[in-house]
């Protein structure tokens, strides 16, 4: 294995004849630019699917609790809120049995469940002059996470449920803005039915959303829940649902299944957000399909490159794989000593692509260089999500398939004797 070595750094150290210098710097550019492809392919499938189920998190928690009987209609069926419930919900990491399915939450669950919130909502109508339409009026507690709406507010600031004065306040968003030709500090009335009759209330804009998936922002607007309750003719502790959020998205199944099977009473149902709205995550899992073909035809086009030129290189020192056969040296020696040769190339080329690929990645996390357009792919700009273990895979699977099939051109040497390489030297 030395000798490989030693030879192959020998062959790699030689000057080479200005064709085999070319095909080589081919080469290295073909590995190094496939590899920055699948390395800003995947990142942006990774960041593109993080933005969109962030929001879609945002907006109803990772695990959605419910009355049995509600169905997927914005209507609203009346539970009791339960805070022995929700702190039971809370502890769900802190399980310590090791048996039933208990057992299994303890082994799939890297944090459990971060937080618990109460809402409600109710149909609203909006009559912007002679025209109607309809909206869903969320009601939130003092409880509710703000963090991820902070993140689409564009103009004022939400408002605080806790406190008396802000009760008429509403966080609507810039499609409803628009149409309402409103701003943060102007009044608008919603209408209301309740009992087949028509209800008024005059709301304050407090902020302006927008956070690019079309469906949310055109329906949805935020409240204090006593408004909501209010509204409903509810009681003060009756509220809507629960919204669960989990430390890591990967573990909401799992989580979802303990709490439905050990801590949910009977009346009430939960179910995970892929599970209640399928249809936005099914598409996202499309974008799998598309990352693996790009990934597949760039790898592609690296193992060709590298088959050409380890065949330029054996058929180029054909006379010394005859010496070294003549000397006593085997196939399989001499195989290694080019695939040793071609690794150094791959490595080269691995080098130049990470270099690349991050650096292409960094500027578009910095810059935005990329734009979409926002009411087709719900984002304004091409995120990217780069994950350290998925930059290791792509390298290291690089280098090895493509290792694996140069072994297939490398058996050219097996054919090579030492009469006749010798004979015509």
């Amino acid at each position: 294995m030395r000798v490989s070595r030693f030879i192959a750094a020998r062959l790699a150290g030689s000057r080479q004849k200005t064709f085999t210098r070319t095909i080589i710097r081919l080469a290295t550019a073909a590995v190094a630019i496939s590899l920055a492809v699948m390395i800003v392919t995947v990142a942006l499938v990774r960041g593109f699917k993080k933005e969109i189920s962030e929001k879609v998190f945002g907006f109803w928690g990772h695990i959605n609790i419910t009355d049995i009987r509600a169905d997927a209609s914005y209507e609203a069926l009346p539970i009791y809120r339960d805070t022995a419930l929700m702190a039971s919900i809370l502890d769900v990491a802190q399980v310590e049995l090791t048996t039933g399915l208990r057992h299994q939450i303890r082994l799939s669950s890297r944090g459990g469940v971060s937080h618990v919130q109460a809402v409600a909502q109710i149909p609203a109508i909006i009559k912007t002059g002679e025209q109607m339409e309809g909206i869903v009026l969320k009601g939130v507690g003092s409880d509710y996470a703000w963090e991820t709406m902070q993140r689409f507010l564009v103009a004022g600031t939400v408002f605080d449920p806790a406190v008396p004065a802000d009760q008429s306040g509403i966080l609507i968003s810039q499609y409803t803005a628009d149409r309402l030709e409103v701003a943060p500090g102007d009044r608008f009335i919603l209408h209301f039915l309740r009992e087949d009759r028509q209800v008024q209330r005059r709301f304050e804009v407090r902020g302006i959303y927008r956070t690019g998936l079309e469906e949310y922002d055109q329906k949805f607007a935020f409240t204090p829940l006593p408004q909501v309750q209010a509204l409903l003719g509810w009681e003060e502790d009756q509220i809507a649902a629960y919204e669960v959020f989990v430390e890591h998205v990967d573990d909401a199944g799992i989580i979802n299944e303990y709490i439905y099977v050990e801590e949910l009473p009977s009346e009430l149902y939960s179910e995970t957000i892929r599970q209640k709205f399928p249809n936005i995550f099914e598409w996202l899992d499309l974008q799998d399909v598309n990352q693996m073909v790009i990934v597949g035809l760039t790898l592609i086009v690296a193992v060709i490159n590298m088959i050409s030129v380890l065949l330029i290189l054996i058929l180029e020192r054909t006379r010394m794989i005859g010496v070294l056969k003549a000397l006593g040296g085997t196939s399989w020696m001499i195989q290694k000593i080019f695939l040793a040769h071609a690794g150094r190339i791959i490595l080269i080329g691995l080098l130049i692509g990470n270099l690349i690929g991050l650096g292409l990645c960094a500027i578009q996390d910095s810059f935005r260089v990329i734009t979409l357009n926002e009411a087709d792919y719900y984002l304004s700009y091409a995120p990217v999500d780069i994950g350290v273990w998925h930059i290791l895979a792509l390298n290291s699977g690089t280098i090895i398939i493509t290792l694996l099939f140069l072994l297939v051109p490398s058996l050219l040497i097996t054919r090579i004797t030492p009469v006749r390489t010798l004979r015509f030297a």
